[in-house]
């Protein structure tokens, strides 16, 4: 059984067993409790109870690091530069977090529907759905990968569930806006060692942009949060465990009561790698965030308020300004019209 902290520790974030809403009434309030805590004060919280198995994380896993292995020219041949949709392969240093290279490469995988090409009169972010790209000589990594999305949208539903009620709002309010057009985005990332230049940016200092992400990630560490003391605390890996936080869309609708919390990676040391499994729950990109209605909103200090990321109310123009500003080769290539003059 894992001990369950409901106060947050620099040595450890607290830690959420998901599956105590199964064991009766008194579990499950105490589950809620350690959630509303989790989820104010830290906005980061380590998940077990997910019933998650090993053998789907070893399936996932296992393909995963075939495609890595796999000769460069195969992996540059589902490069994101090739789909407008920003899915694909991104080589080391091409993607961007506040203007500076990420040193690791990735897949940017998406719900698997066919492209919809925004008309004249339609928001430009319909340009964020459609096909993914596979690597011709591994159909297993499909297989794995869009399994892995449906299981972690199926947690991730139920998590949020239990998030909303545990702030004392109906469970099920944002259901209308999730369902089968729902936007998830997984990501298969390598950290590949410390880049040569000295540089230590695995990934920037951001936040997330949706409304939940679940993390698997390995023994080797990097992850890091920005606690109340403004320094950032690296995030021990828990086996079993995923690591969660809250995106802005939470802080939106609930005020700023419920906080998304500024994270970043450090690069491993020399030529070790790191490999990573962020899983990012959001709604349909058409989706208008309403503002949640629940007891303790007169007390929610307001969203943060930072000029250089504004927030807009309609989903997808949030992750279009993200894609935008985080691969700027796809978005040179495809996007030219979208991208503000310097």
């Amino acid at each position: 059984m894992t001990n369950v902290s409901t106060h947050p520790s620099y040595q450890q974030l607290p830690i959420i067993d998901l599956s105590a809403a199964d064991r009766g009434p008194q579990a499950r309030a105490l589950l809620r409790a350690q959630l509303h805590s989790a989820a104010h004060d830290v906005g980061f919280f380590q998940l077990v109870g997910h019933g998650v198995s090993q053998k789907e994380v070893d399936s996932l896993l296992s393909a995963m690091r075939r495609f890595f292995a796999l000769p460069e020219a195969e992996r540059l041949a589902i490069d994101n530069v090739r789909s407008p949709h920003f899915r694909g392969y991104t080589r080391t240093g091409d993607e961007r977090t506040g203007g500076s290279r990420d040193w690791r490469d990735q897949l940017d995988i998406g719900a698997e529907r066919d492209a919809r090409i925004p008309g004249a009169d339609e928001p430009a972010y319909w340009w964020l759905q459609g096909p993914n790209q596979w690597p011709g000589s591994l159909p297993e990594l499909r297989t794995a990968a869009l399994a892995w999305v449906e299981r972690l949208s199926s947690v991730a539903e139920r998590l949020l569930h239990e998030l909303l009620a545990s702030i004392g709002a109906p469970a099920d309010f944002y259901d209308p806006i999730f369902g089968a057009h729902a936007h998830p985005h997984l990501k298969l990332v390598r950290y590949p060692g410390s880049a040569g230049d000295g540089a230590d940016q695995g990934v920037g200092a951001h936040k997330d942009y949706g409304f939940l992400t679940l993390l698997l990630q390995d023994r080797v560490g990097g992850l890091q949060v920005q606690r109340e003391d403004g320094r950032f605390h690296d995030v021990p890996p828990l086996d079993g465990a995923f690591v969660v936080n809250l995106g802005e869309l939470l802080e939106v609708a609930t005020n700023g009561y419920l906080v998304a919390t500024n994270h970043r990676v450090v690069s491993p040391p020399g030529a070790t790698e790191r490999f990573s499994v962020p899983f990012f729950y959001n709604p349909r990109l058409d989706a208008r965030v309403e503002p949640l209605t629940f007891p303790y909103a007169s007390t929610a200090p307001g969203v943060s308020d930072d000029p250089t990321n504004p927030l807009f109310a309609e989903y997808g123009y949030n992750e279009l300004k993200g894609k935008l500003r985080a691969h700027p080769l796809v978005a040179e290539r495809h996007h030219g019209d979208l991208l503000t003059p310097a």
